[in-house]
């Protein structure tokens, strides 16, 4: 019984520790993947959905300032200018 206790102690820290580290991968490098899909939307010249406080902008990406700003246009704006640090998520086709 206390082999079988040992093991799972072992299976549980191992777990611990993977989930530790890729969380804190993860939390590294938030803007990499934003940045990323950013510019693959660009290259694209593909529309986006940008979730900003709760709204959703839509529109197709026209210069993109990491850390900055991302730039936009739509049919109903020309321009559409929104801080990097209010980016709560991107939606791409």
């Amino acid at each position: 019984m206390s082999m079988t206790m040992s093991v799972l102690r072992k299976s549980f820290l191992g777990i611990a520790m993977a989930s530790a580290t890729l969380t804190g991968a993860m939390a590294a490098e938030p803007t990499k993947g934003l940045e990323g899909a950013l510019s693959a939307a660009m290259e694209s010249k593909r529309g986006i959905l940008v979730y900003v406080n709760g709204q959703s902008i839509g529109g197709a990406v026209t210069h993109v300032e990491p850390g900055q700003y991302i730039e936009l246009r739509n049919q109903e704006y020309g321009r559409i200018v929104v801080r990097w640090d209010r980016i709560d998520g991107v939606a791409l086709p």
